[in-house]
């Protein structure tokens, strides 16, 4: 935890790690270059800050590879695809090469990203191994076929090794009327949730299937999830307009983990494995639960509405 005094950044708001000029003017006016509301100025810079303002900086700080939250300020421009940013901290003293996260490197970790030439590897120091290159080969692709704008309020479960009429099946879910249909998914909001709240798109992809409902949380539900992952394992998401993305791991109808948080960073504690998908699916929670259970969906449809078949589900309780 960094202390010390923090005055003088008082007048820099969230936004103001893009003004150079308004942070210079913080430091020269006397504010700690080490201290932001007890976080670590360089970190934040790094991490949504401007290039300009990362250069500001590393000439005030006490250590370019301070810790904080168990990586250095290197880790997060690498994290966030800031080449311009990390080479930066680098050419400043930073390491590229030191552990960080799930035995990362922030150079390691920049072999799977887009920028992978962005520090020489040295003699000694590994790369990626196959299954680690193939992965993030894999990531990269299935973002680019997801996209990365998916609605609020959605919710879907990924689920591994059976196709749409398995799903249907399980679910023992009835095709939805074609002009029902028409005009639910041309105005869904003008419906009270309780009239769409069992009505579900499925659709095929490779590796499996997606279960999904546009306007709410219906395949994330446990007794949904339960029914779907008979041998096989699920991932349930619901994209929560209030509190964010929420993610469960179903496998067996046993839940394995509940109240994820996929798409966000990667915590100090995760797995080598757990740290590559956070970074290739940082911000898309939808790509990172597909990748989870091996979905590899070509495009969109699966997730955004243009789902193969629409179902309806029994009127039971599934919580």
């Amino acid at each position: 935890m960094v202390t010390g005094r923090s005055s003088g950044w008082d007048s820099l708001g969230w936004a103001g790690w893009e003004d150079q000029a308004a942070v210079k003017q913080c430091l020269d006016q006397g504010a700690d270059p080490d201290n932001w509301r007890g976080l670590r100025p360089l970190h934040r810079a790094a991490a949504f800050g401007s290039p300009e303002v990362v250069a500001e900086l590393v000439g005030r700080v006490a250590d370019v590879d301070a810790i904080q939250g168990g990586v250095t300020a290197l880790w997060e421009a690498v994290l966030g695809d800031r080449a311009e940013s990390a080479r930066i901290l680098a050419a400043a003293g930073a390491d590229p090469w030191r552990t960080a996260a799930g035995g990362w490197s922030p150079g390691r970790l920049s072999l799977a990203g887009p920028t992978p030439g962005l520090f020489v590897v040295p003699e000694g120091e590994r790369g990626l191994s196959e299954a680690e290159r193939a992965t993030a080969q894999e990531g990269r692709r299935l973002v680019a076929a997801l996209g990365r704008e998916h609605a609020d309020g959605m919710g879907l479960a990924c689920v591994a090794g059976i196709d749409a009429e398995e799903a249907i099946r399980r679910l023992e879910a009835t095709p939805v009327e074609v002009e029902e249909l028409a005009e639910l998914l041309e105005s869904p909001f003008a419906y009270d949730f309780d009239e769409k709240r069992l009505v579900f798109g499925v659709t095929t992809v490779p590796g499996g299937c997606v279960v999904t409902q546009p306007w709410g949380y219906g395949p994330s539900q446990p007794g949904v999830l339960k029914r779907l992952s008979a041998g096989t394992v699920c991932y349930g998401l619901y994209a929560n307009p209030k509190s964010g993305n929420q993610g469960s791991i179903t496998r067996d109808a046993v839940t394995e983990g509940w109240d994820l948080h996929p798409g966000g960073g990667p915590n100090p504690d995760d797995t080598p494995e757990q740290v590559l998908a956070s970074y290739l699916f940082r911000y898309n929670a939808v790509a990172y639960a597909c990748a989870f259970v091996g979905l590899r969906p070509t495009d969109s449809r699966s997730v955004d509405g243009r789902a193969d078949i629409w179902v309806e589900l029994p009127d039971r309780d599934y919580w």
